[in-house]
Order: C-alpha cells, then structure tokens, then sequence
C-alpha cells in the first residue's frame, strides 16, 4: 500500500498519542467515548485545485479500550461518508441525547470515523466558494435580509467538484485508516449522496472496502457511466438557511413524536459552527458545493460483491424509496439485505426511528445479518412493531 510518507508519519503519530492516552486513563473511564480530530493531507483531485496540498477533517469517535486492547482492529474500522449539503461531523455525530450514530457503534466497540469531503465542514474549500457570486440567485438575495439586492455574476463555471474527485478523498482518508488502524479493509456508511461516493468508491477499490451501508443512496439506474461531455450549467456550490432547513425539518413529519425541535436547533447550531465563511454571510449559512455525479449506475453495481444493506425511508420526498428498491434489486453481492424503514424522511438519523437503525447497523456490521435474517427485505420502525 503506497502511502505518502507524511502521512504515515503522522498517522503513526497519532495512534501512538491514542494508545499512551488510554493506557494513563482510569480504568473505570476505559468505555467513555472519545472525540478526536484528524487532518488528512492530500494532493486534490479537485479540477479548481489538481495538485495542490489540501487537508480533509476526520472526526474519530472510540473508547480507549478499544483503542488500548493491543489486539487486531480488523472488522471494527467504520468510516461514515456524508451526503449533498450537511458535513459529516454534524450528520453522523449530533451532540444531542443519544442521537449520535457515530458514538453508538464506538460504544459497541467499533473505531469509528467520518470524513467532509473537499468543500465541506472544516475540510479545505476551493476559492470559488469564498465568492457569494457563486450561489443560486435566490440565495444571493437572501444574504441581504430586507434588501433587494441585484445577483451578481459568477465567478466559477459549474459545480465545484466532481464524484471523481470525492472518490479520491475517500481513498486519501480509507489508505489513511488502515495505516492508522493497522487494516486492510474499512466498513464505509454512506447518506444519499454518499451512496454514490461510497458506493462508486467500493467499486473500484473492493480490496479496501468490509461491509458496506447505504442510508436513501441517490443511486440512478439509467445514469452515465462515464463522466458527462456536456456541460453542468449549476453554480458552483449551494446553501441551507436556518430557514431553509426548518422547512424541510417541518414538512418531513409522518408519524406522531417523529422528531423534537430541540433536536433541529443543534443541528443546524453545529451546521453553523462548522462553517466560519458561511456563518458570517446574512444571517448565516451552510455552504456545500454543487457535485458533478456520474459512474454508478446498473451496469456498474451488478459487478459489486461488497456485502450491502440498503435503508429506504418509506416517507422520504428527496430519495424516492423505489430508487433504494432498485439498487438493491440490481446490486450484485449475494449477501445484501434491504430496511424498509418505517416512520422516517430522509433523515432518520435524526428521528424517533434512530434507534431502530443503529441497532440494525450494529448487527449488520457484526453478523452480517438484521433481525437473524442475512439476505431480503426486512420491516422496521413501522407503528405496530
């Protein structure tokens, strides 16, 4: 495995910090969950940036126990790859009641990471997303509250990066882990877009990739196999509002107690938190560039024999539940099952239905099965369950 030596070096470093920190804790703390930041050095694929040095931020969450034992980690390394707009510190870690996926599968003993891609969260951003001239006219004019202000020009063509240059930053962080961790293979955990970051990656780097978990995957049967010839006319990047988000947290709800307010405050609290640009700009954004897709389509995951679970959220209005249906319909692996989950948008993580999914995500990890069954559909979260 070719890893630059920088990285090594580092990453050697770190997990020598790790390890003398857990063995100075208190025996009765060797269950607490930790935090710690990671900074992943890379030369970008990005095309506004190829070549230049760029830092991805990896969050890790993991008892020092697990961390501490001297045994092989191998089976319990999980990276969590997020979707289109929300970092993925701040989907896979809410800092509320027990509403954190990361922390859960760490308090089962699993070392447990996310990774924002290039453009997101504390991750470094290309310079085309400095400029507010690089949003939608509609939310140019939100950034003056009262005002009407004129849009102003782009200064970018296109969106600010490509699935391909994700799928280099989940190699950079994936080759990262298995030096740090001493593994050959990563479990991955990818949300909507993160189906085809996740995804797309496993199939072209199987040898890397143990299980495989993919919450309401944007997958397309009919896409392009290759990377489009013409050209993307969206601008370079896009935004949520707390406004816009409450909208959608608003609008999202099927099933009595489905979700808590208190819960959307700190989300979007982190959102902010996790982006020092946006935060400042009118009365304050999240910022997430727009991303040139293709490569993952039918003839694509017929070849793919990662095992798989698939989540479809039965009242999810971004990712029709049939387009989850299909992946797993067309998905080659022989070991592969399907959630239909009950009760949840596209954001159970964040929903009374949580609970249902990190319990599945667990066993899955662990067994390779969901409620004893290892292969087909299963039912859950569903009021009369």
């Amino acid at each position: 495995m070719a890893i630059p030596e920088s990285r090594r070096l580092r990453a050697l470093a770190l997990g020598l910090i790790g390890a003398g920190f857990a063995q100075t804790i208190a025996a009765d703390d060797s269950l607490t969950v930790l935090t710690l930041d990671h900074y992943v050095e890379q030369r970008s694929a990005v095309p506004e940036i190829e070549g230049d040095t760029t830092l991805l931020y990896v969050r890790e969450r993991v008892q020092p126990a697990t961390i501490a034992r001297g045994g092989s980690l191998e089976d319990r390394v999980v990276l969590f790859v997020h979707g289109a707009g929300t970092p993925a510190e701040v989907a896979f870690d809410v800092p509320h009641g027990d509403f954190s996926w990361m922390a859960h599968l760490a308090g089962a003993g699993y070392d447990v990471f996310s990774v924002d891609m290039t453009g997101y969260g504390r991750s470094t951003r290309p310079p085309s997303m400095n400029d507010p001239c690089n949003l939608p006219e509609d939310a140019q004019r939100s950034l003056d509250v009262g005002i009407a202000r004129a849009p102003c020009t782009p200064s970018h063509p296109g969106p600010a990066t490509t699935i391909s240059s994700d799928w280099a930053d989940i190699d950079a962080t994936v080759d990262y882990l298995r030096e740090l961790r001493g593994v050959d293979r990563v479990h991955l955990i990818g949300w909507s877009l993160g189906g085809p970051r996740a995804g797309g990656y496993s199939a072209r780097h199987p040898e890397k990739v143990g299980r495989l978990v993919l919450l309401a995957p944007a997958y397309q049967r009919d896409s392009s196999t290759d990377q489009p010839t013409e050209p993307d006319t969206r601008t370079a990047m896009g935004s949520q509002s707390r406004v816009d988000f409450m909208n959608t947290w608003n609008t999202a709800q099927n099933c009595p107690g489905q979700r808590d307010a208190a819960v959307a405050a700190t989300i979007f609290g982190e959102m902010l938190a996790s982006d020092r640009v946006g935060s400042t700009w009118g009365p304050g954004i999240r910022r997430a560039p727009n991303v040139q897709t293709w490569g993952w389509n039918e003839s694509v995951v017929g070849r793919q024999t990662t095992p798989l679970l698939a989540i479809a959220a039965a009242n999810d209005m971004s990712v029709d539940p049939a387009r989850v249906r299909e992946l797993y319909e067309d998905y080659g692996a022989d070991e592969k099952i399907l959630i239909d989950l009950g009760c949840a948008s596209h954001s159970p993580m964040w929903e009374g239905v949580h609970g249902v999914m990190f319990a599945a995500t667990l066993e899955w990890l662990r067994a390779g099965t969901v409620g004893g069954e290892s292969a087909g559909v299963v039912r859950l979260g569903y009021p009369a369950q």
